[in-house]
């Protein structure tokens, strides 16, 4: 498929749905980060990974394979 390319769902959806994909995925990155700084910032308070976890509704290992010091 081609960037010129509509499909039926893209048309239907009013916007157009490249340029929207890409603003989405900045905006996730975003948050990304975000949500990155608030770890760190909540384990240098002294928050567990099953704290951080929870916040994120993932087990304290998936927090900590993903934010821990690598």
């Amino acid at each position: 498929m081609t960037t010129g390319t509509r499909t039926a769902l893209g048309a239907a959806g009013g916007g157009e749905p490249i340029a929207e994909l890409r603003a989405l995925r900045e905006e996730q990155r975003r948050l990304e980060r975000s949500i990155s700084e608030l770890v760190r910032r909540a384990r240098v308070q002294g928050y567990s990974w099953q704290a951080i976890g929870g916040a994120l509704e993932i087990s304290k290992q998936a927090a900590h394979k993903r934010f821990g010091r690598r």
